[in-house]
């Protein structure tokens, strides 16, 4: 007796979910995979015009300043939360609703996510960019937690025209180890990091250098309050 033959939309979805289950362990597969292993490359990278010269350093070896200064410029509540600062993101979108400069909500969970495993992206491509950014995300926070994808994004970051990672950023502009960075030095490089191309490290004026001095500041109040205690506990 031949079996009855299956509608063409249940053949499209048996296909569907079929794909998706395969394109969610391959996922899940590769997140776990980078829990262990160093990111290789990203996108980001690979099509970078001036090349990508990075040297993959482990936590231990990047000075603590760095990271509480990318913490003090980027992520306030990078300890605290589950990936996502609601907070932030409500007021991005309250002021880009009222006409001001456009502002992202990101934290460094969410840049993590779109540095190893999506693109950058502009104009419409970046909100379609959204949606699987959610998703890697949520990937990352259950499978790395916090100190792996502080490592993971200080290594993929880019921290200059063709330099990425927080090593080669600090042999490029100090020529010194990232784990010997001081306070000014740790606060400067986070301070081009939104903008690396456009941004100068060495020689800084105007804007560069106030958002410097203050993430300088901002250094002590992340260590005084445990804002790092995810990292240092």
């Amino acid at each position: 007796m031949k079996k009855p033959k299956r509608s063409f939309s249940a053949r499209i979805f048996r296909s569907s979910l079929k794909t998706a289950i395969y394109l969610t362990g391959g996922t899940v597969a590769l997140t776990a995979i980078y829990a262990v292993v160093p990111v290789p490359t990203t996108l980001t990278m690979l099509f970078d015009s001036h090349g990508a010269k990075r040297d993959w350093t482990s936590l231990s070896d990047i000075s603590p300043n760095l990271v509480r200064a990318v913490i003090a410029a980027e992520d306030g509540k990078f300890c605290s939360h589950d990936g996502f600062d609601r907070e932030a993101i409500e007021k991005a979108l309250k002021r880009n609703q009222q006409g001001g400069k456009m502002r992202g909500g990101s934290t460094i969970s969410q840049q993590t996510a779109k540095n190893v495993f999506l693109w950058q992206g502009s104009g419409w491509t970046r909100y379609l960019r959204k949606v699987p950014e959610v998703y890697f995300t949520f990937l990352i926070e259950k499978i790395w937690g916090k100190r792996r994808i502080m490592e993971v994004y200080l290594n993929v970051a880019e921290t200059g025209i063709g330099t990425y990672g927080a090593e080669e950023g600090a042999q490029r502009y100090f020529n010194k180890s990232a784990k010997d960075l001081t306070r000014t030095e740790a606060a400067r490089l986070a301070a081009i990091l939104p903008l690396p191309k456009k941004r100068a490290v060495n020689g800084v004026g105007g804007f560069t250098r106030r958002y410097g001095n203050s993430i300088a500041a901002r250094i002590r109040v992340v260590k005084r309050d445990g804002l790092d205690s995810c990292i240092y506990p």
